[in-house]
């Protein structure tokens, strides 16, 4: 490729208009800057940072084209999402450009460099994609694979205000889980009516610590990944940024876990009302692509005392006890998991044994574990995981 292609291509994609916001890329910006820089030692430099910028994808640009394509949020893809029409100049645009993509996913170093006087130069890698085909296939499966920053991951957390991806997401499976059959089942169940577009409750999951109720949550998003589920958690003091979050993911064809976890309050608590308001539907804090799942170790989610009750200087104190205790009401659907008993718990402690592979006489692995739960001050399922790990080490 001579200096001639080399500024035409850079034209090509300084005019870029549909997927414009590629462009802000450090791969992109490096590359351009090769493309048009005439001093040697200047463009040598912008094709090592070219290079260099590849490392999380493997060093292959195709990858980061196809990264940067299927999560760019631009004005296409937002009018097929949110089906609205599509300009016919729109649509030539997007596959115009479309096709310099699958231009630049055949380049390899040797294009670039056809006269080469330095001993080493950096290799990348590249793949032939047809980006017409790809963009076809996402956007004919875009409720399942979705879009922008949905598209890069199963689990979401806000940070700044802002959803970023969650890179290390749990990926628990529910095959891991033993006992809560029926718990799961409704939680379950209640999700895939949601993916189905019927109604769907938000959920509480309330009872003892350690039962399983977080990592049941985020195993129904694993699961129901595929059919486009995301899960977006977020912390108890950031609820004020519901209605954010519910602006960010209204109209996306995506369906959507708001997952808060450990939740509890105080009676004077802030964050109380923007809860109340998206359990009641407001249309401010609520979407209707969204459920709330919330975790606590209490059934009333308001923390109460007997002094509320003495509050002779409330004229309407019954109103006031009600409205703190009644929160977990506005759920449409609560699931309690209860401390398991002891055959519940040995139950889970033999299932843990066979699954890594722990060769001990059922008595005498009865019996130590009832002396680990013992000596922890409770039987749960992660109790017995504790105790299996424990003979593990």
């Amino acid at each position: 490729m001579n200096e001639e292609l080399k500024q035409k291509l850079a034209c090509e994609l300084l005019a870029l208009s549909v997927f414009r916001n590629i462009l802000n890329t450090e791969t992109m910006q490096s590359f351009i800057s090769f493309l048009t820089e005439k001093d040697n030692i200047k463009k040598i430099n912008f094709f090592g940072e070219f290079v260099y910028s590849l490392a999380e994808f493997n060093y292959s640009f195709s990858n980061f084209l196809s990264n940067a394509v299927l999560t760019d949020e631009n004005k296409y893809i937002l009018s097929i999402a949110q089906k609205k029409e599509v300009s016919k100049t729109l649509l030539e645009n997007t596959t115009k450009e479309l096709k310099i993509f699958s231009e630049l996913s055949k380049i390899t170093t040797d294009d670039l460099f056809d006269k080469v006087d330095f001993k080493y130069i950096p290799e990348f890698e590249n793949t032939k994609t047809d980006f017409v085909k790809l963009y076809e296939k996402q956007i004919k499966n875009i409720s399942k694979l979705g879009y922008g920053i949905f598209a890069t991951a199963k689990m979401f957390k806000v940070l700044d205000e802002k959803v970023i991806p969650i890179k290390s997401a749990d990926e628990i499976s529910v095959d891991s889980f033993i006992g809560y059959k029926d718990q799961r089942k409704q939680i379950f169940d209640n999700t895939k009516a949601l993916c189905e577009g019927k109604p769907a409750a938000n959920i509480l999951l309330y009872g003892d610590a350690g039962t399983g109720k977080s990592s049941t949550v985020k195993a129904c998003a694993n699961y129901f990944y595929n059919e486009g589920v995301r899960l977006i958690e977020i912390r108890k003091d950031q609820l004020l940024s519901l209605s954010y979050i519910m602006g960010k993911i209204t109209g996306n064809p995506l369906k959507f876990i708001i997952f808060i976890d450990d939740l509890s309050f105080n009676k004077n608590d802030d964050n109380f009302s923007m809860l109340k308001a998206a359990l009641e539907g407001s249309a401010s804090a609520k979407a209707n692509n969204a459920v709330i799942y919330a975790t606590s170790n209490r059934r009333h989610i308001i923390k109460e005392s007997f002094a509320d009750r003495r509050n002779e200087d409330d004229i309407h104190i019954n109103d006031t006890i009600q409205e703190l205790t009644s929160l977990s009401d506005r759920f449409g659907l609560t699931v309690y998991f209860e401390k398991p008993n002891k055959n519940l718990y040995l139950e889970i402690v033999f299932a843990l044994a066979k699954r890594n592979n722990i060769k001990i006489d059922k008595e005498e692995l009865a019996l130590k574990a009832e002396t680990f739960a013992l000596n922890r001050g409770n039987r749960s399922p992660r109790v017995a995981e504790q105790f299996i790990n424990s003979l593990i080490l």
